[in-house]
């Protein structure tokens, strides 16, 4: 089987390229370049490590509050290996498998740099691993994101060494298992190159990454849903007008209400007479709210897209310069703020999105209470909504902020850290249950839309609706709506827009 490669280098990696790689499967290859970076810049560490008496920190000295501890020449090899063993103290749940794909090309990508003073073995065995699917097992919690994301990197390089379990093949095993099967030998670490691998904002970054993949379909499906919804609702249009946009012209509202003008233009019960005035805010202010998120979306991508073009380990290595220089580009902070921006702005689409829910099954503008033909003896759509109020709640509680948190480590040398670990692994959460919101919204705008045939919407919403019909069929009556429910999940999930 022959393979498309995601080239990696100093050149500029663009998110569109991200979404390729998972999306087609790609393989991973670093270039010419960044192969004779990699080398030069560990030649050049070696022979100033030969030089007496240089003391550079975490190459031959301690780590964090350690950092004054020399290290003998003959145990430089030893320290790298008591760094990642001592290190991998991650907790709690397993790393999805997409996002440690991702914090694999990261890792990669950065070293590739030549500003790390890693070995061109290390760097070759990562891609082997990623492009065999050999995946460590890495936990979710264990990083303060300031140090580098050091626990879970420190599992994601376990396997080097011959450590730590990893998937492959579709079982999970020992590394010392799988590179047996494959014939792999452990990598002998060198100077720095422990630090280089555990130091960095890859677990961030590659959660950070996959919550922006999510969250630009979840954006554009929201538009399409919420065009269901107003139809469905029998809205007037007159909102979504562009001179109202034009002088307010952020462009996230400015493009959102173009979007629901082109929906809705063929409309038939769209360009129907209205009797009310004005609408409920969930409706009339669609361009206004989801604008503002996709706004919010766009500045968080152009943080990310920066991040993962960046070198975070420390310290780093210029060997043109003759200079080794000890920093702090493992600080997460630009990904924690920004994770926490990207939660709120996506718990605002959830949060709308239950809204136009509500107001479905509340028996108004002709519509059924609770969306069935005889409630009282039937339910209909009621509980659905309770579902979506619950997880909207969650949602509010998941969106307080872990950028503003600190706790101070290593006998208070490291005394300010972003929390970007935690703000990942919540915007994850949240980004999933605003994947559910939206389903739920469409499960009952489908419904309420079924009640105005045979008047007909635009062509986009007639074709998801049929589409969704073909899994998800009216409800006549009574049933288990939590299979309903699953169905329309994994509908909003895989639709192609």
């Amino acid at each position: 089987m022959s393979y498309n490669y995601l080239p990696l280098d100093r050149k500029w990696l663009h998110f569109s390229q991200v979404k390729n790689l998972l999306d087609f499967d790609q393989h991973i290859s670093i270039t010419f370049d960044a192969h004779e970076r990699i080398l030069a810049c560990r030649d050049y560490l070696d022979r100033k490590m030969a030089e007496k008496d240089r003391t550079y920190y975490g190459i031959n000295t301690g780590f964090g509050f350690l950092q004054n501890v020399k290290i003998d020449n003959d145990q430089i090899g030893q320290l790298q290996y008591n760094l990642l063993v001592s290190h991998a103290c991650g907790l709690g749940e397993e790393v999805p498998r997409d996002i440690v794909k991702l914090m694999l090309m990261l890792k990669i990508k950065s070293l590739s740099y030549g500003h790390s003073g890693v070995q061109i073995e290390t760097v070759k065995r990562l891609m082997e691993m990623y492009n065999h699917d050999v995946l460590p097992v890495i936990y979710t919690q264990g990083s303060l994101g300031a140090s580098g994301d050091l626990a879970p990197l420190s599992h994601l390089s376990l396997p080097l060494i011959g450590l730590g379990e990893v998937y492959y093949q579709g079982k999970r095993m020992s590394s010392a298992y799988a590179f047996k099967e494959l014939g792999w030998q452990p990598v002998q670490l060198q100077s720095k190159e422990g630090l280089a691998l555990i130091n960095g904002t890859q677990f961030m970054s590659a959660y950070g990454l996959y919550c922006l993949k999510k969250a630009e379909h979840l954006l554009a499906m929201a538009d399409l849903i919420s065009a269901v919804s107003f139809d469905a609702f029998d809205c007037t249009t007159e909102p979504f007008d562009e001179h109202i946009h034009a002088i307010r012209a952020h462009e996230g509202q400015v493009n959102t209400a173009k979007i629901l003008r082109g929906y809705l233009s063929d409309s038939e019960i769209a360009q129907k007479k209205k009797e009310q005035v004005q609408d409920p805010y969930s409706f009339r202010c669609i361009p206004q709210v989801h604008g503002a998120s996709k706004d919010a979306f766009a500045h968080v991508l152009s943080v990310f897209i920066r991040e993962i073009n960046s070198v975070t380990d420390n310290p780093n290595v210029f060997p043109e310069d003759d200079m080794i220089v000890s920093g702090g580009n493992f600080h997460g902070q630009p990904l924690a703020i920004t994770l926490d921006y990207l939660s709120i702005a996506m718990s605002e689409i959830g949060n709308i999105a239950e809204r136009r829910t509500y107001q479905l099954i509340s028996g108004q503008r002709g519509l059924p209470l609770f969306l069935v033909k005889n409630p009282g003896l039937h339910s209909g759509f009621m509980i659905p909504q309770y579902t979506a109020a619950g997880i909207v709640s969650e949602n509010k509680q998941l969106c307080t902020p872990a950028s503003v948190d600190s706790i101070s480590s290593s006998n208070n040398q490291e005394d300010h850290v972003s929390m970007g670990a935690n703000a990942a692994t919540k915007c994850y959460r949240v980004i999933q249950n605003v994947e559910k919101l939206l389903a739920i919204e469409l499960l009952s705008a489908a419904q309420a839309l079924d009640f105005r045939r045979p008047q007909q919407s635009g062509k986009a919403v007639e074709k998801i609706v049929q589409e969704f019909r073909a899994l998800v069929s009216f409800n006549e009556q009574d049933r288990v709506l939590h299979d309903d429910m699953k169905k329309a999940i994994d509908f909003v999930n895989r639709y192609q827009l």
